[in-house]
């Protein structure tokens, strides 16, 4: 009974030992003290301790053991930084509560932006989902389970009482948790009475509106983005349009003050014009939407036109055109005018790029389901640097030239779903790879 009673050795063993001293003097009383009577005294001191030891061994191992249950028990159903549920402490305790048939609403939330804190500072991170759970105690203190159920996730299981999701709502919307957050609202028995459809509805509705924000998230990205873009092409725009006008203007101005005649400068006048009129219109089909009169046409028979337009240019500048295909039957579905406008470009580009007489090889081949059609030249090649900015609207290195050539050409490969990309090596020379889908002409 005093073992029981006292919870350490040291509460233990002096009481037992003194009903030991007790037992022991009572029982010399009536009996002679000799050795054999003081032996066994000795022995029931020993067997008194052992006693105590031995008992409070196995009760501190015991005590050890449910201590360790209970520990592993809140390990296995709650989250060891909030201190809140887990996902089986989650579905558990939703479980008990529908088997108790109480009406409730179960809420669940996703923080968006939280992921982007986390990765820059991961002690940061949990600084504030242990802040998030404070709140949510507070702001749900009747709430049946609160989980943090998955990294940034979140469930509640608050009593359903009236307007209760428009008070939800309300709450949720503003700017109290510190974070954009998107919920849904599940209420039970309207909208199911299984755990499983629950939770599933749940998760479907939370799924179907962070879909309907992330698009709407692209949509404002893209139009920021092409906002931008604009911006940017009415700047180059106005820039380029600007020098050939301050041009004239200063003709006129000066011919006015002195009275001269135009004539001498008429010939530069008229080519700041006609320089302004084809910036104008090469800006303008750069900024058309959309292709249009596309069919399935031969690469064969494209290539032909390509080799009939730029021939002559090619043996007039002393360089050799070489034409080769791999597969006569490749088809793609396009503008035709268009994807020559695009080739002729580029031969022409390669073309100027050499400085000596040089080779241009056109190939066209097929990978995957692309055609690609490659034109090499043996010019300069182009740094690295001027790679970067050569698709760039305005971007040129010619002394003459509006610099909208090859981001025009780069846009009809991306209207046709193909692509228009650059390899090069100083001193070695360029190839432009022009890749277009691969069309069957078995398709409907």
């Amino acid at each position: 009974m005093v073992a029981q009673k006292k919870q350490t050795y040291k509460q233990t063993l002096p009481i037992s030992l003194l009903y030991i001293m007790l037992y022991s003097t009572v029982r010399l009383a009536y009996q002679p003290v000799n050795t054999y009577n003081l032996l066994v005294v000795v022995y029931d001191f020993i067997g008194a301790a052992l006693i105590v030891f031995l008992y409070r061994y196995f009760v501190n191992l015991e005590t050890e053991k449910e201590s360790y249950k209970e520990k592993y028990a809140l390990l296995a159903t709650h989250d060891p930084l909030t201190k809140l549920l887990n996902y089986e402490g989650y579905i558990n305790s939703l479980q008990a509560v529908i088997s108790k048939q109480y009406k409730f609403v179960l809420i669940l939330l996703d923080f968006q932006d939280f992921k982007s804190v986390n990765n820059q500072n991961i002690s940061t991170g949990n600084e504030l989902l242990i802040n998030i759970s404070l709140i949510l105690k507070r702001l749900f203190p009747d709430a049946y389970m609160i989980s943090r159920y998955g990294g940034d996730r979140f469930a509640i299981t608050t009593p359903s009482k009236e307007n209760i999701v428009n008070d939800i709502e309300e709450l949720l919307n503003s700017d109290i948790l510190g974070f954009q957050v998107t919920y849904s609202i599940t209420q039970f028995p309207q909208e199911s009475t299984l755990k499983e459809e629950i939770v599933s509805i749940a998760e479907e509705k939370l799924f179907q509106l962070k879909r309907i924000k992330w698009l709407k998230r692209e949509e404002d990205l893209f139009r920021s983005e092409k906002m931008r873009a604009v911006g940017e092409l009415a700047a180059g725009m106005a820039h380029e349009i600007r020098n050939p006008l301050t041009t004239i203007k200063g003709f006129m101005q000066f011919s006015k003050q002195k009275g001269y005649n135009i004539g001498p400068w008429y010939d530069i006048i008229m080519s700041e014009i006609t320089r302004m009129n084809e910036l104008t219109a090469e800006f303008l089909q750069f900024s058309k939407p959309n292709i249009s009169n596309m069919k399935p046409e031969s690469v064969t028979a494209c290539l032909g036109r390509l080799l009939f337009l730029t021939e002559s240019d090619a043996v007039f500048r002393g360089h050799k055109l070489i034409l080769k295909v791999s597969d006569e039957s490749l088809y793609v579905y396009i503008d035709r005018d268009k994807m020559v406008q695009v080739l002729v470009n580029l031969v022409r580009n390669g073309l100027e790029a050499m400085n000596e007489p040089g080779t241009l090889s056109i190939r066209a081949n097929r990978e995957d389901e692309y055609v690609v059609i490659e034109i090499e030249d043996t010019g300069q090649g182009i740094s690295l640097l001027e790679q970067a900015k050569i698709f760039q609207p305005f971007y040129t290195t010619k002394e003459e030239g509006t610099g909208l050539g090859l981001s025009i050409c780069q846009k009809i490969a991306q209207d046709h779903g193909g692509s228009l990309n650059i390899e090069s090596v100083l001193g070695q020379g360029s190839v432009f790879r022009f890749k277009l889908p691969v069309y069957h002409l078995n398709n409907k």
